[in-house]
C-alpha cells in the first residue's frame, strides 16, 4: 500500500462540514465514537485522519483522537520523523499560543517553505484547528512539530524491483551498469520519486560509464 490511495481518499473528502456548525457533529466523529456525539469536548482533526487511513487499510501506530497520543505512540514505535517530510505522512502542528500538540492533517505535497495538507476541523479564514471543514491547506515548516509515518513500506517494497514492461530494458541497463542501485537493502524503489541529489549521483554514475569523468 502506498501514499496515493490515502491522499485519494482524503481528496474526496474536501469541503466536508459539520452540521450544525460549530456542533463537532461530523461522520469521522461518528465512526470513531461508534455513536453520535456533539459539543465541545469532541474535537475531530485526528478523528477525520483516523478515519482517512482506515477507509484506506493502512495502519497507525494506535488508533486515537489525541494529536499528542499519536506523537507519543510514533515516537514509541519508531515512526516519528521530524525532518525530510513525504506525502502521505500526519503532520503534527503546533500553531502560536495553546497546546504543544494543536492541530494533524494529511500531507500532500512538499514544498519549498513548508508542506500542502488535508486537514480536517480546520478553515480557509477563521480557526485553524476547530474550524468544522475538510481543507487543503498551506503550513510553515514553522509550525510543524514532526509527523508520523505510515508503515507503507512493506508493499512499496515488493512492488519496488519490478519494472513496468515499458521500462523494463532501461531499468536493467541501469542496475547492470551501476547507476541505479537502490537503498542498502537492495530495494530499487521504482515506483518513489527522485529527488535532485539522487538525480545528480544517477547523472554523475552515467558520465562516468561513459568517459566523461
Amino acid at each position: 500500500m502506498d501514499a496515493s490511495k490515502v491522499l485519494d481518499i482524503a481528496r474526496t473528502e474536501l469541503g466536508t462540514k459539520e452540521s450544525p456548525a460549530s456542533s463537532n457533529r461530523v461522520k469521522y466523529n461518528t465512526w470513531y465514537y461508534g455513536r453520535e456525539v456533539s459539543g465541545s469536548a469532541y474535537p475531530w482533526c485526528m478523528a477525520f485522519v483516523q478515519w482517512v487511513f482506515a477507509q484506506a487499510g493502512v495502519p497507525l501506530p494506535i488508533k486515537t483522537a489525541s494529536c499528542g497520543a499519536l506523537m507519543n505512540a510514533a515516537k514509541k514505535s519508531g515512526q516519528w520523523v521530524t525532518k525530510d517530510y513525504r506525502p502521505g505522512d500526519v503532520v503534527i502542528y503546533d500553531f502560536p499560543g495553546g497546546a504543544a500538540t494543536d492541530h494533524t492533517g494529511i500531507i500532500e505535497k512538499v514544498t519549498l517553505t513548508g508542506v500542502v495538507a488535508i486537514e480536517g476541523n480546520t478553515s480557509q479564514t477563521g480557526s485553524q484547528s476547530n474550524g468544522g471543514m475538510v481543507c487543503r491547506k498551506n503550513r510553515p515548516y514553522s509550525q510543524i512539530v514532526g509527523v508520523v509515518r505510515p508503515n507503507y513500506q512493506k508493499e512499496d517494497k515488493r512492488m519496488g524491483n519490478t519494472p513496468s514492461p515499458a521500462h523494463k530494458e532501461g531499468v536493467e541497463w541501469a542496475r547492470k551498469n551501476g547507476i541505479l542501485t537502490g537503498d542498502a537493502s537492495g530495494d530499487l524503489k521504482l515506483t518513489e520519486p527522485v529527488t535532485r541529489q539522487q538525480l545528480c549521483t544517477m547523472l554523475y554514475r552515467f558520465a562516468k560509464k561513459i568517459g566523461k569523468i
